[in-house]
């Protein structure tokens, strides 16, 4: 029998040779069940000479069990995976793992038995009962994802089904799901857009690799450009990729795809069901998942006849994976692009500085929409100095800003409060002794969140009731919330100004695209006067009597040493304030700051963002920081807090020395301790002439790291903590 190469999804184990049987009729991509001693496990089929194996005699290899003819992993999602695990210093099995994430789809499909409310119902016979008919109103699933959606437990679900309050339903497992129709409901597009629609829609036609940046002001109708884009590969019989930054955008953007198509595309992210991700692999797989709307790791999928990818608000850093494989989604969405030879649009109305050196340099096309679509206009944007207007004590709010808020509800319109503070308060503080209480598996802080009467810490998810004694004194009643977060900005608002109706929008109340469908119901029905919320309403909704955005604290991002720190800022900004005035009534955005005069307020103010990123790019030009320079952040961890201490010295000790190379530190992580593992971090600066990877790579091979100590390498970090 020949013998072929197969890269198994077991990141220790990488590719191992096996014997291929004539009767399966093996190719390259194939994904296979291979034997590991005692075990069954998945691979794939790989060209030999790009993993090496451990050389075994013909005689010993053990045959491919079997061939799953489901799909395969064809050459440009190989050489995806190839390049992104060779440039994030990855295992190539680990990144392989999300191109197959769901095993249970090689299987052939079946029939599967879910249920749903019966329309004609008893009475529930118990108040349990009763509420979870409330909660499970037009939701179908099987017995356990009822169960988790109702909030009880799997008995109760089962009794309901005995009670007939719940029917059963057959379900195919691989149902195809619905075709967009690319003439279904074709907009009418200003000059601008429709001249940007045309060069996306040639790029699509033409089959042609294209990085296109699609820089368009918050409300220039960016999302109706590339949706033509989508059309045109639609009309090609092609798949599209869209990629979101938030789970929360998904439900609003889904909406306007269906208005634009006819129907709903095909998601893929963390809250889908286990079916449903079954099925959604098996139909991209095969081609009848015409688009896929995903998070990061849909990026990975393999896509049957792939002819465009979009990134959505490609400007942000939650697009960057920060821990297994720690990739930026936004960079690979470029590289898959030219691997399979079609156009990615990368859309957003703030640009990275990386995206805008890159537009620059030639290497990426760019597109702009510089004005509101429908005559719409940016609103006004203005500083309130809280050196001359400060907030009272104990409140946060300035007397200008909470004159806007009444302003604003007395003529019928909506406000929004932005903070980047989940829960009531960052800090809780014993007066008596000066206790600050902390994670107990993290260096941070736990943050109140008063809603649910508990201490979070935001790392590792650890919660604990809040305490009526300090932990440290024993003081009873002497622990006080220490400055603001939404919840806190909440209880101001009621009352200062009681008759608001007000709503939270956070990743806490924002948990799926229902929920974010039900807040954007409950906006545009104007059930509510007034939205608080953090980084999740600075993008992709879009409310018609929305006027006024207040910025509570627009300095709170610039803290830290954060290379990137001044244009996240600049950009979070730009975006919250992009939601005031998208209608026909003008908008006015309000930013409480220590420091209006800073070159950054002024920048915004202005709408000077060429001034500020002009100065940004001199200053890391100058410091050879990204896009000028390489980084790369080494971070030690483990359990023992002796043996990281003494990893971390010896790669200090042996870091290479390189001709414009430096390696800073050993030195205690911000976050020295997280999830119970104390970290130490060094950071690699390079010119971008020098081999980051390959010096790196050596380096920690000369190095006998202890079992009990992990090192982590993350290329290009956006975090520094």
């Amino acid at each position: 029998m020949a013998r072929v190469r197969v890269l198994v999804l077991q990141p220790v184990v990488g590719a191992l040779d096996y014997a291929a049987p004539a009767e399966l009729a093996l190719s390259l991509g194939d994904i296979v069940e291979v034997p590991l001693g005692p075990r069954m496990i998945v691979g794939v089929v790989w060209e030999a000479e790009r993993w090496s194996a451990r050389e075994i005699a013909d005689a010993r290899l053990r045959p491919v069990a079997r061939r799953f003819a489901m799909a395969s992993v064809g050459e440009p999602l190989r050489r995806l995976i190839e390049w992104t695990a060779a440039y994030y210093m990855a295992s190539p099995a680990a990144v392989l793992r999300m191109a197959v994430p769901v095993l249970s789809a090689l299987e052939p499909a079946g029939v599967s038995i879910e249920y749903r409310l019966a329309e004609a119902m008893p009475q529930p016979s118990s108040r349990q009962r009763a509420a979870a008919v409330d909660r499970l109103a037009g939701r179908q699933g099987a017995v356990r994802e009822l169960a988790r959606q109702a909030e009880v437990s799997d008995g109760v679900i089962r009794g309901m089904i005995k009670a007939k309050l719940l029917v059963a339903v057959e379900v195919s497992a691989d149902a195809e799901p619905p075709t967009p129709q690319a003439s279904f409901a074709p907009p009418v597009l200003t000059g601008q857009q429709a001249h940007a629609a045309w060069e996306i829609a040639r790029a699509v036609t033409t089959h042609e690799f294209a990085p296109i940046v699609l820089d368009g002001v918050t409300g220039s109708g960016k999302t109706e450009v590339y949706f033509e884009g989508i059309a045109a590969a639609l009309a090609a019989h092609g798949q599209v990729l869209v990629l979101l930054p938030e789970i929360a955008l998904t439900a609003p953007w889904l909406d306007r795809f269906a208005r634009r198509f006819g129907c709903a595309p095909v998601a893929w992210h963390s809250d889908l069901r286990g079916s449903d991700r079954r099925r959604a692999w098996r139909a991209i797989a095969g081609g009848s998942a015409r688009v896929v709307v995903g998070a990061r790791s849909a990026l990975f999928l393999p896509f049957a006849n792939l002819r465009l990818i979009v990134v959505d608000e490609a400007h942000e850093t939650s697009f960057k994976q920060d821990d297994g494989v720690r990739y930026h989604a936004r960079d690979v969405a470029v590289v898959r692009a030219r691997c399979e030879g079609v156009p990615v649009v990368l859309a957003t109305a703030t640009p990275s500085l990386e995206m805008r050196v890159q537009v620059q340099r030639g290497r990426y096309a760019e597109l702009k929409l510089p004005s509101r679509f429908g005559g719409a206009t940016l609103p006004r944007i203005e500083t309130v100095d809280l050196r001359r207007h400060p907030p009272p004590r104990g409140s946060w709010l300035s007397p200008p800003l909470v004159a806007a808020l009444r302003e604003t509800y007395v003529a019928g319109e909506q406000s929004l409060l932005f903070l980047n503070r989940r829960g009531y308060a960052p800090l809780t503080l014993c007066r008596a002794c000066g206790e600050r209480v902390e994670c107990a598996q993290c260096t941070a802080w736990l943050v109140e969140h008063r809603l649910t009467s508990r201490l979070l810490c935001h790392h590792c998810g650890f919660t604990r009731p809040v305490p009526d004694r300090c932990p440290a004194c024993d003081a009873e009643a002497s622990l006080v919330a220490c400055g603001p977060g939404v919840e806190r900005l909440a209880e101001e608002v009621a009352r200062v100004l009681p008759d608001l109706r007000v709503a939270l929008a956070t990743s806490d109340t924002i948990v799926s695209p229902a929920r974010a469908a039900a807040l954007v119901a409950s906006v545009e029905a104007r059930q509510i006067d007034l939205l608080i919320g953090t980084q999740l309403v600075t993008k992709g909704y879009h409310f018609a009597d929305l006027t006024l955005v207040g910025v509570v604290d627009a300095d709170l991002g610039l803290a830290g040493g954060d290379l990137r720190a001044a244009e996240r800022t600049f950009q979070q900004i730009a975006q919250v304030a992009g939601r005031a005035g998208r209608g026909a009534k003008p908008g006015r955005v309000l930013l409480q700051t220590y420091v209006p005069e800073a070159r950054i307020m002024r920048s915004l103010v202005d709408y000077d963002a060429e001034g500020f990123y002009a100065a940004e790019t001199e200053i890391r030009a100058e410091l050879g920081l990204p896009p000028f320079g390489r980084l790369a952040g080494i971070v030690v961890s483990g359990a023992d807090a002796g043996a990281v201490a003494a990893a971390a010295r010896e790669l200090g000790r042996t870091a290479p020395t390189d001709d414009g190379l430096a390696v800073l530190g050993p030195a205690p992580a911000p976050l020295a301790l997280l999830r119970g593992r104390h970290r130490a971090r060094l950071l690699v600066h390079a010119r971008r002439r020098i081999d980051l990877q390959g010096v790196i790579g050596a380096w920690l091979a000369g190095v006998a790291v202890p079992a009990n100590v992990r090192v982590t390498v993350d290329v290009d970090p956006y975090s520094f903590l």
